[in-house]
């Protein structure tokens, strides 16, 4: 299974994108992210842009995707759901377009006293929910689930199995609609196929 982590900094990913068409648009997008996620971190303790440039890589190197409105909304895709960004300052910024691609792949804040099964239910609706989202919204959110599940192993063992369980119930379903994204989730359901 091939995982894409080759651009831990946006430097190195510039690097490799020079000459790119949406290298103007991405520059915008990468600083925007840069600024809004600040010092935040991924559980495992490395950068959250790491994160967002994984995500990028894949639809980059692996899908092959040179949408700027995909490409720049999967670099903002956490901004509203994980920083104090709205929906409507990435409007303001990018545009219409990346505005509702990254709408629609925002979770819902979850209801504040909420015990765990409710949050779980709200994010499975959440999920669900996407079975109607544009094509290129659907991109966005196979980008964002690949970096996520690349090396799934980094994380807790009764997280993996939970993850990895609502990736093949919710997520595979959505990569039937991208070639490229169906073929590297069923490589890598078989590569974890152990947490079944």
């Amino acid at each position: 299974m091939r995982i894409f982590t080759s651009w831990p900094t946006w430097d190195a990913a510039r690097a490799d994108l020079a000459g790119h068409p949406a290298l103007p648009a991405l520059d915008r997008a990468a600083a925007a992210a840069l600024r809004w996620h600040g010092d935040q971190t991924r559980p495992t303790g490395a950068p959250y842009a790491e994160h967002l440039l994984e995500a990028l890589e894949v639809l980059v190197r692996g899908a092959e995707v040179s949408d700027p409105a995909i490409l720049a909304a999967v670099l903002l895709h956490d901004v509203v759901e994980d920083t104090g960004a709205t929906v409507a300052d990435v409007e303001a910024e990018f545009g219409e377009e990346v505005a509702e691609l990254v709408d629609w792949v925002t979770k819902p804040p979850p209801g504040a006293g909420l015990g765990r099964k409710a949050r779980r239910a709200a994010k499975g609706a959440y999920l669900h929910r996407l079975r109607d989202a544009p094509d290129k919204a659907v991109v966005v959110k196979l980008a964002d689930r690949a970096s996520n599940v690349q090396r799934l192993e980094q994380m807790p063992p009764d997280f993996q199995r939970r993850y990895y369980a609502e990736t093949v119930i919710y997520i595979m379903p959505l990569a039937e609609r991208a070639p490229w994204f169906a073929d590297w989730f069923a490589e890598w359901r078989e590569e974890y196929g152990h947490l079944r």
